[in-house]
């Protein structure tokens, strides 16, 4: 392929200097019509801040990419991740095996398989811009990860729908990870800060309730936005071998993990930090949030007041 003219790694997230990229050939295969790439012609235990550069390009476009054997350590690996931005290991979860503050480590024999559709991170205010895996351990056959594209998802939703998200925000919190009160609110549908292209940013790992519904009217819609964006003409599914790094760009895309494989499954993941998730419209409806409690108070009804309350935002009876 031809090489676009690179723009600086840091302009994956809006900022830093000029730089020129070594690359000057790389084999990159579409693999699906909504998103994902396979890359080759590159190590990136040696890539530089400039070949970061032209990566950031190809996610932006691709919003996963697939670099199959790759032969990387560990401190290569936070190498690469930093190029992109800073780094935060996981805020809640124990690595099994390796000590590092920078990496995020799973494995499948200490119950570490993430099979619910999620976007990283985005129960904290400041969510994952990127994500960056090496595959050290998977099995024969099993244990494939598919990714969505948000910014389809969004864009195949009926006008009114549109209409409706553009409008709303929602609540997230670290339930799975036994930290409800670890929570944040972001837009329904964010803007792509370099793309500029309107995405889904909803999911039904973290995501709990509409803010501006009250708890049935969320259900019902929330149940359906985190349906919709599953649907498989908006994904990609990848068979795993060891050796395999990706990458992906947490604000257009969620992933989930088939858990259909028997043996040990063991990665690493890099995550860049520092988003600032933009709503694609002001807000237009006050927060559905009831002053008082009691039995007709939903738990997320709870978790909603007490957000709003530490936040300073006004209530509705």
């Amino acid at each position: 392929m031809t090489v676009p003219a690179p723009r600086p790694a840091s302009a994956f997230t809006g900022e830093g200097k000029a730089a020129v990229s070594t690359i000057t050939d790389l084999d990159v295969t579409r693999l699906a019509g909504a998103l994902g790439a396979e890359v080759r012609g590159l190590s990136l235990a040696h890539a530089t801040a400039a070949d970061a550069a032209v990566l950031s390009d190809l996610l932006v476009e691709h919003m996963v990419l697939f670099f199959p054997d790759q032969e990387m350590a560990l401190e290569q690996h936070v190498a690469l991740g930093r190029h992109f931005g800073p780094l935060a290991g996981h805020p809640n979860l124990a690595n099994p095996f390796t000590d590092h503050p920078e990496v995020f480590e799973l494995a499948a024999s200490r119950g570490g398989v993430a099979d619910e559709w999620h976007t990283d991170l985005t129960f904290m205010a400041e969510p994952a811009v990127m994500s960056i895996l090496r595959m050290l351990t998977c099995p024969p056959v099993g244990g494939d990860t598919l990714w969505t594209n948000l910014c389809q998802a969004y864009d195949e939703l009926s006008a009114p729908l549109r209409d409706l998200c553009d409008g709303l925000s929602a609540l997230h919190n670290a339930e799975p990870h036994g930290q409800p009160e670890a929570m944040a609110v972001h837009p329904v549908v964010r803007v792509h800060p370099v793309s500029g292209r309107r995405a889904l940013y909803v999911n039904e790992h973290f995501t709990r309730r509409i803010v501006e519904l009250n708890r049935s009217e969320s259900d019902l819609l929330l149940g359906y936005l985190c349906a919709w964006v599953h649907e498989p003409r908006f994904t990609v599914r990848y068979q795993w071998t060891a050796g395999t790094v990706a990458m992906w760009d947490n604000r257009s895309t969620q992933h989930y993990v088939l858990n259909d494989f028997e043996g040990e499954r063991i990665i690493q993941r890099v995550t860049i930090m520092g988003d600032t998730p933009t709503a694609s419209a002001p807000p237009r409806w006050q927060p559905y949030v009831r002053s008082k409690g009691g039995a007709s108070s939903s738990h997320h009804d709870r978790l909603l007041r007490d957000w709003h309350r530490h936040n300073g935002a006004p209530e509705t009876s």
